[in-house]
């Protein structure tokens, strides 16, 4: 016995030995041909300085003229003339859809305001995308396909006008803003508690009504819903070389910002807002893209801030086409239900992802990954450093892979179903120099039982928490030098049906009982090392045994 918990022991620091390296060698660890020292390149675009103001072209900035036709044209003649730039100078300028062109530069001076009209009627049912699966969609404010060198710039602001096509519960408003919006025209359900902008999105939402297209269905079969179809602001689909720089995006009817199957795109010093009651309403959701710069952006949202995707399930897994290639810098969030976050659709990949230097500010969660069965896809090659986090509601850290389902009771007996193409894999993330001030978890990882997460490696971590370590079907995790400083009298680690975890050096404050509880016979190959935790702490249940955890 005394021969084989040597060789245990042996075992264990050699899983440690590896994974830092992995964190020090990330290149042969990950097969990945990108470091922090080796980062991907993005391609930006150039543009000619011939400029075309959007006043030559009829538009007024007097907030009541609509200027879709005049803005439209601008943009096409820019392109028809090789490109340049289209200027929107300083006026309120309302209209509907815009089409983006090659090689030109939408430039919005300081105190330009473009809000798009509240006139449903000037957004026609197009086939879009709807979290990664076609779907009918009212035609986006700003949109491009297939297009080539174009930027949208300069320090104004654009307005989706999201409010007029959102419905709101009343529990999202204060009492006079409800009363405000009711007066303001609309319907209200018949429980008093949600506000419907038309009969079109009332019905849809009542009636419970699918967006998704299939073959039986046209874009004409939407149009009694079609006030439901909310567009997101921007959809640039298949673009190459793409700038967006030093605009404000607001109040988008659903996704703010969403590059969708395009590469170099480079997204700077934008500025996002939406209320922190606007159902999907994300600030930057980059789809199946690769080569994606994001730096010095400010996010204030109603759902993810930052987020990375590649379709969902079937769809997603016939595309293939993972988000690759991608640093995310310097940026700063507020309102979100997460500040960085994979997924949930996920289905064609997400790989050699670089986000550093970010804060996030009262956050649902700080860092997200998000998945579930069904999705298929890989999570890897994922390398977060130097985020600093403040009044997180929920989870500082956090791995799910039952997203949208209802997860197993703690040690509940369920049947496992076997591994295959719509088994989701999230494997290879590093994450150090973490610091949060407030958040209900420190640190949660919960896979599936046919597909534990893995290979994640947690390094510099001090975490001001309720409640501090929480690790479910998991493999190869290491944590090391992180400080817990817990307000609850919760275990400080728990642990379920997990194997191959490493915990050295963690440092604990003295005002809560340092538990360690461990759960499941399967529960193995737990290493703690040099974090003065007493073995009298560590308790086991549902058939974990003593043997499975080792204390250094």
């Amino acid at each position: 016995m005394k021969q084989n918990r040597k060789v245990w022991i042996a075992t264990s620091m050699c899983v440690l030995s590896m994974l830092s390296t992995r964190v020090d060698g990330q290149t042969q660890a990950t097969n990945s041909p990108y470091n922090w020292d080796n980062l991907p390149e993005i391609q930006q675009p150039i543009f000619r300085k011939d400029t075309l103001d959007i006043r030559d072209f009829g538009a007024k900035g007097d907030g009541m003229t609509l200027n879709t036709k005049s803005i439209n044209d601008a943009i096409a003649a820019s392109n028809q003339n090789q490109g340049g730039v289209v200027f929107i100078p300083a006026g309120y300028w309302l209209s509907g859809p815009i089409e983006l062109k090659s090689n030109v530069n939408l430039h919005l001076a300081d105190n330009a305001f473009l809000q798009f009209t509240a006139d449903f009627d000037q957004y026609p049912i197009v086939e879009g995308n709807y979290e990664g699966k076609p779907s009918a969609r009212n035609q986006s404010p700003i949109s491009g396909k297939n297009l080539k060198n174009i930027a949208i710039t300069g320090a104004g602001t654009i307005d989706g006008n999201g409010d007029a096509w959102r419905m709101v519960g009343r529990g999202a408003l204060t009492e006079r803003e409800w009363r405000d919006k009711v007066a303001a025209g609309g319907l209200v359900s018949a429980d008093g508690k949600t506000w419907f902008p038309s009969e079109k999105t009332k019905r849809a939402h009542e009636e419970k009504r699918s967006v998704l297209l299939t073959e039986e269905r046209t874009l004409a079969d939407f149009e009694d819903i079609k006030d439901y179809l909310r567009p997101n602001l921007l959809v640039l689909t298949n673009c190459e070389k793409v700038l967006l720089e030093g605009v404000t995006f607001q109040n988008s009817p659903a996704w703010n910002l969403h590059p969708l199957m395009s590469r170099h795109v480079t997204i700077r010093d934008v500025k996002i807002k939406n209320p922190d009651y606007a159902q999907n309403g994300d600030g930057i959701d980059i789809e199946s893209c690769s080569n994606v710069l994001i730096e010095d952006c400010i996010l204030d949202v109603g759902d993810d801030a930052i987020c990375i995707k590649s379709g969902k399930d079937e769809e997603g897994r016939k595309r293939g086409i993972p988000t690759e290639k991608v640093i995310i810098r310097r940026n700063k969030v507020y309102l979100g239900h997460g500040g960085f976050v994979v997924g949930s659709e996920m289905s064609g990949g997400a790989r050699d992802i670089f986000v550093e230097n970010c804060t996030f500010m009262g956050t649902d969660k700080g860092i997200r990954f998000k998945t579930t069965r069904g999705r298929g896809g890989i999570v890897e090659n994922i390398h977060i450093r130097d985020i600093n986090m403040s009044n997180i509601v929920d989870e500082a850290i956090f791995f799910d892979m039952y997203y949208w389902t209802k997860p197993p009771q703690a040690n509940e007996v369920q049947e496992i179903p076997p591994v295959t193409e719509e088994t989701p894999k999230i494997r290879n993330v590093f994450i150090e120099n973490v610091q949060c001030n407030g958040a209900k978890v420190g640190v949660f990882v919960r896979g599936l039982p046919e597909m534990p997460v893995q290979h994640i490696h947690l390094k510099n971590l001090n975490l001001t928490v309720d409640k501090g370590i929480e690790i479910k079907d998991t493999q190869f995790l290491t944590i090391e030098n992180a400080a817990f400083y817990t307000a609850s009298d919760a275990p400080l680690l728990y642990v379920e049906s997990a194997q191959d975890l490493t915990f050295n050096k963690l440092k604990l404050d003295n005002k809560q009982p340092h538990r360690v509880e461990i759960h499941g016979s399967n529960s193995t190959n737990i290493l703690l090392t040099d974090s003065k935790i007493d073995s009298g702490n560590i308790s086991f249940h549902n058939g974990a045994k003593k043997q499975g955890i080792k204390i250094n």
